[in-house]
């Protein structure tokens, strides 16, 4: 969710606001889920890479967390079915926001509409470290072997990892990268790249990836039509490269 910052300068209001509209521009899209039946949605609210902002700017953020977690708008998602999570260290969290964390998670719990995990203190290289920590320990407690260890254990650890993969990742602000976000279970994931800042992403720009989503061609590294093949094979062998 790229760009409050730059929406906030081009409209000649403060960092903060821009954070606030960025929030609102969040609940817009979990109630456009919501509403289009979609069933997981993953929001990068903020990343392991943010604590080096400057220190206002993480106050300011943690405060507008906080005030999220306390709003009637939780309620509200609550009453939607909806199931709130997060994933990432929340260690690094105030006692208060990470008891506000516990607090939301426990009262939707048991809610079977939309899944919404946010991210926060949250990336990539940490989530795939993390899991391999998991799987040392399960080896040095006798609890797995070596030769035991492959993707199936690695995802056993992952965040999300009872989730099915994502299929489409969103990315605004105009950047065409994912910023350590989900690496590991982005591996076949759609990417969608737009100009739009966040604050300006709507339920038409929501739309708008969900048009281009459908025109992809998924193909796992399969073929789509094998007899049109231009694929390379390898003598010998019924694989191909």
């Amino acid at each position: 969710m790229d760009g409050n910052n730059r929406w906030a300068k081009t409209n000649g209001l403060s960092g903060s606001a821009g954070h606030r509209a960025g929030a609102e521009a969040a609940r817009k899209v979990v109630y456009s889920c919501i509403d289009r039946g979609i069933k997981y949605l993953t929001l990068f609210a903020f990343s392991s890479e943010n604590w080096l902002r400057p220190n206002k700017e993480v106050k300011g953020l943690m405060a507008l967390f906080l005030a999220v977690l306390k709003r009637k708008e939780i309620t509200q998602l609550h009453n939607n079915n909806v199931q709130l999570r997060f994933i990432g260290n929340r260690e690094s969290f105030s006692p208060t926001l990470q008891r506000h964390m516990q607090d939301v998670e426990s009262l939707t719990a048991n809610n079977s509409g939309t899944v919404v995990t946010v991210a926060a203190d949250y990336g990539g290289q940490w989530d795939i470290a993390n899991a391999a920590k998991q799987i040392a320990m399960e080896v040095e407690q006798g609890r797995l072997r070596a030769e035991q260890v492959d993707i199936g254990q690695m995802q056993r650890f992952i965040s999300l990892a009872n989730d099915p993969a994502p299929d489409l990742c969103i990315r605004t602000g105009g950047e065409s990268r994912i910023s350590n976000f989900l690496l590991w279970q982005f591996a076949y994931t759609e990417l969608y790249f737009t100009d739009c800042y966040w604050p300006k992403f709507d339920d038409r720009e929501f739309e708008l990836a969900m048009q281009d989503y459908s025109k992809r061609q998924r193909r796992y590294g399969h073929l789509d039509n094998p007899e049109h093949s231009d694929e390379l094979s390898v003598p010998g062998s019924t694989r191909s490269a």
